[in-house]
């Protein structure tokens, strides 16, 4: 148990007292690790300049430091398209559109694309939630159940965005590229995403469309297209990323929303505002290879893996994993970057091919995270509805349903050519 002690101090310290508290952002997530991190230095023999080394190793490793890269460039990115007006362009293009009586699917289709588009689902939640909170005022729709909506279609973007830090985490900890996993996932959750569409028509044919949609303009959704399609088409990430900042400089500088200074001033918010994630990435990739490197990652994948006898069972314990730590974390992108590379070793281990325990990892945060009252993206929208979260919760149909697609994905060896 000492090889594991470092994750236990970590839980702890950031699980308890966040219960205790009953608050799960009283403890900031970047301190439980620093925490936890200096811990698992003194569970190491040798030096201290050993020790350091050892964590070194495991926070500056090349897959690591690209993943850095990816956060870098997508907060960049992130902060200048929004800060040139690509979010407001893009809400009022995917509700310009919608079918006559069909506002239901339409938000929900609505929050499918933003969430796709601009890789955050707090994002889009922060975009979409005050325009489906004032439709179900004027209607006799139910507050919780549009909120609902708006949370659950989010989901469909944080699991598919190739902008999405948990596809980065995902991807980057199994060694596969994002075009490989989108298109595995694809095939787990379009089913729901369909089917969801095809209930919220028949729940909504009685509600209107909104009739005061701003304008649209196309130039400013072109950065965030350009994006999706050069990474679906196979680009290197840090490339695509690199096209979308330099698109959005250029469009925002011709449209006047802002000159080069403030272009720079976007990009350089943007950037910072991933530091806390950034910080978590490094401490924990060093705590982790503490722990790996005392035995732990052995010990876990063995507890895992006692009854297990082939692929299927080694990807329901792949999931299983992912979905705790979720739930002890609150945070799927955390949940992912501290069982990626206990997934992978189990991966190697019953030879799961990478790119399907990417897209089990990516799929098992967001079906958990979309359960949890106190997850971020609940409390977000709650706290903009003014509802209780737990009013939220039985009208998130989505994160339900990719939860089910994923085990039955699993069980049945779905999609068979990555099984």
């Amino acid at each position: 148990m000492k090889a594991l002690s470092p994750l236990i101090v970590f839980l702890i310290l950031y699980l308890a007292t966040s219960i205790i508290a009953q608050d799960f952002y009283k403890v900031p997530i970047a301190v439980a690790f620093l925490v936890s991190a200096i811990y698992a230095l003194l569970t190491v023999k040798g030096t201290m300049n050993q020790r350091i080394g050892i964590f070194a190793k495991g926070a500056g490793n090349p897959t690591m430091v690209l993943m850095l890269a990816i956060f870098i460039l997508a907060g960049a990115f992130a902060a200048s398209a929004k800060t040139m007006g690509a979010v407001d362009a893009t809400v009022n293009l995917a509700l310009k559109y919608l079918p006559e009586q069909a506002i239901l699917p339409g938000i929900f289709l609505a929050s499918c694309f933003i969430s796709l588009s601009i890789g955050t689902s707090c994002g889009t939640i922060a975009a979409l939630t005050p325009l489906a909170v004032g439709i179900a005022t004027q209607s006799d729709i139910s507050i919780p159940l549009m909120v609902g909506l708006v949370v659950g279609g989010t989901y469909f973007g944080d699991n598919l965005s190739f902008i999405s830090d948990t596809t980065i985490v995902a991807t980057q900890t199994q060694g596969c590229t994002m075009r490989d996993k989108f298109r595995v996932n694809i095939r787990i959750v379009a089913p729901v995403a369909l089917l969801m569409l095809i209930v919220y028509f028949f729940l909504g044919k009685s509600v209107s469309t909104p009739t005061d949609v701003g304008d649209v303009n196309f130039w400013l959704v072109l950065p965030y297209l350009a994006v999706v399609i050069l990474a679906i088409c196979g680009m290197n990430v840090l490339l695509t990323l690199g096209i979308g900042i330099l698109l959005t400089g250029i469009i925002g500088m011709v449209m006047g929303t802002y000159d080069v200074f403030g272009w720079f001033a976007a990009m350089n918010e943007g950037m910072m505002g991933m530091s806390e994630l950034i910080i978590v990435t490094i401490l924990a990739g060093g705590m982790l290879e503490i722990i790996r490197h005392n035995g732990g990652i052995d010990l876990i994948i063995k507890a895992l893996t006692r009854n297990i006898r082939n692929k299927r069972g080694g990807e329901l314990s792949i999931a299983a994993l992912t979905s705790l730590v979720n739930v002890c974390t609150a945070n799927n992108t955390v949940a992912i970057l501290t069982t990626g590379p206990i997934a992978k070793d189990i991966a190697k281990r019953f030879k799961i091919d990478p790119r399907k325990s990417a897209s089990i990892l990516d799929t098992a945060s967001c079906f958990t995270q979309g359960l949890l009252p106190y997850g971020a993206q609940v409390l977000i929208a709650a706290g903009l509805a003014e509802v209780n979260p737990i009013a939220i919760i039985p009208n998130l149909y989505y994160p339900m349903l990719i939860g089910l697609a994923l085990l039955l994905a699993i069980v049945f060896r779905y999609p068979r050519k990555y099984s």
